[in-house]
């Protein structure tokens, strides 16, 4: 069994995540089932970037990188205290420790901000949200990232960044591609009504 640690810092953008408990979901109950998602937040108790709940299942303290296989991060909102969390040292940390056994890390538009203040992203590849001017890609790019500022996602070794959220359920089928195989992405990506990928 494949195991994605969720990682939910407060303040996250709902949508983003719920992408990978969809996606990963779909999977275990009508896919090849060889996957399983656990959410992990930084408190207890979450609160989204647009006002609701949520519980996680394990609090960041009581994560071992050794139980995961990947990594999956979404964005949020600066308004909603999502920097303050994200970038606390235990969930910077806990980044570099997954990184450094190579295991896949996925994120989402501005979760890609987090991997770049852990410093794995230094003269890699990445991208982040796009529009505004560019602003965030600017701010990426003063973290020593090569970012890559048109395309939608992009992969260097084991991470995936991608620049919005229209893109949260391509960056989800990805990592559910690499953690098992293209045919039972599309196979996912079929019975929940999307497009195979070539």
């Amino acid at each position: 069994m494949k195991k994605v640690c969720l990682l939910l810092p407060n303040g996250f953008e709902a949508v983003e995540a719920s992408v990978f408990t969809d996606v990963f979901g779909w999977n275990k109950e009508e896919g090849d089932g060889s996957t399983d998602l656990v959410t992990v937040g930084t408190r207890k108790e979450l609160t989204c970037t647009f006002n609701f709940t949520v519980r996680p299942e394990l609090l960041i303290e009581d994560v071992h990188v050794d139980q995961f296989d990947a990594l999956a991060l979404p964005g949020g909102f600066d308004q909603a205290g999502f920097y303050e969390d994200a970038y606390r040292t235990d969930v910077l940390e806990l980044i570099r420790a997954f990184d450094k056994q190579e295991k896949i890390i996925a994120s989402v538009c501005v979760g890609a901000l987090v991997l770049g203040k852990s410093g794995i992203l230094q003269g890699r590849n990445a991208t982040t949200y796009n529009l505004e001017n560019g602003m965030r890609q600017k701010r990426l790019a003063e973290m020593g990232v090569n970012v890559i500022p048109d395309q939608p996602i992009v992969i260097d070794r084991n991470i995936i960044t991608s620049y919005n959220p229209a893109t949260a359920f391509d960056v989800a089928f990805t990592l559910l591609e690499l953690l098992t195989s293209l045919e039972n992405a599309n196979h996912v990506r079929k019975l929940m009504g999307f497009l195979p990928s070539e």
